[in-house]
This record gives C-alpha cells, structure tokens and sequence, in this order.
C-alpha cells in the first residue's frame, strides 16, 4: 500500500493543482491514461480531481479482514476512476461498504475508531524502504515494473523472479 497523494484535503484537489499544470496538459495526461485503461480493458471515468484515499486505505484492511477485500477493492477502483466519486468521504465508503457486502455499522465504527490507521501507517513505512515513488508498482526480487500494465510484461517479471509457468493442461 502506497499513500497517493496524501497531503490531498478531505474535499480533493483540481488535478491541475495538484500537478502545477494547465488544462492541454492535463487533458494529455488524462488521455493517456484512459488510453492505457482501454488498451488493459478497463473503465476509466473523466475526472479533473483527486482524492485523500486514506480512509479507503484502512477500510479496505479491514475488508481484507473480512475475506471481502477484493469486493471492497474493486468497488472503490470503479467508483474513483470511472464515477470520480470522492474516497475521503465517509458517506461513499460506507456505499462502497455495502457493495462489498460488509456490515454498515461495523464499517461505521472502523472508520469511527480508525482501528486500521497503525497498519496503513506500517505500509506506508515498507513502500517508502522499498523505494517505490508510484502506484502500481511491482516487485519480484530486484525487479520492478511501475504503472498498470499488460499480462505479458507481468508475466516477463514473474519468470524473471525465477517462477516457472504453469502447465495449461
């Protein structure tokens, strides 16, 4: 887990603000994302802002906990990348909750009592003593590869890290 952005307030900030750029040049980054998310089959949303992630970070330890963490993962990707919904807000985890089908006052109090902040924190301390600067980021061994990416070039890491393939028998 890497902490995106986290100086981000509660209520998000323009991407241009963010990146210290103007509108053609966010439109191209904007672009090629979306253009990497086609290629990858994913849906991406238009969104000019950014959110504090923090929150979903600990609730989605939490969901992991439950044995619902790829629900809670997946809900919380469409819902920032192709709603552009707003991450530090409680009202949209709590949906986001639901969706994963996880109890609503259980979700409540986590958020509530911040149970998961020691261990986002402890995350957070391994990203930054393994160097990585970006998300998503892959390691196997000594090597890396930063950015979403094709099933090939995650492949080439694997076997690289030494890992045979599978027969497909």
């Amino acid at each position: 887990m890497f902490p995106l952005h986290p100086e981000t307030p509660d209520e998000g900030m323009l991407l241009e603000d963010l990146f210290n750029a103007g509108p053609e040049k966010i439109t191209a980054m904007v672009s090629h994302l979306r253009q990497t998310a086609d290629q990858l089959g994913l849906e991406f949303g238009a969104r000019n802002k950014t959110f504090n992630s923090r929150l979903a970070q600990e609730l989605g330890l939490w969901a992991e906990e439950q044995g619902k963490g790829e629900q809670f993962h997946t809900a919380a990707f469409r819902s920032y990348f192709v709603h552009g919904k707003n991450l530090a807000s409680q009202e949209v985890l709590l949906e986001l909750a639901r969706e994963a089908e996880l109890s609503d006052s259980d979700a409540q109090d986590v958020l509530n009592r911040r149970s998961h902040s020691g261990k986002v924190d402890a995350h957070w301390q391994e990203a930054r003593s393994l160097g990585i600067t970006a998300v998503p980021s892959f390691l196997m061994g000594l090597n890396r590869v930063v950015g979403a990416q094709s099933y090939e070039i995650l492949a080439d890491l694997v076997t690289m890290a030494g890992v045979s393939p599978r027969n497909s028998t």
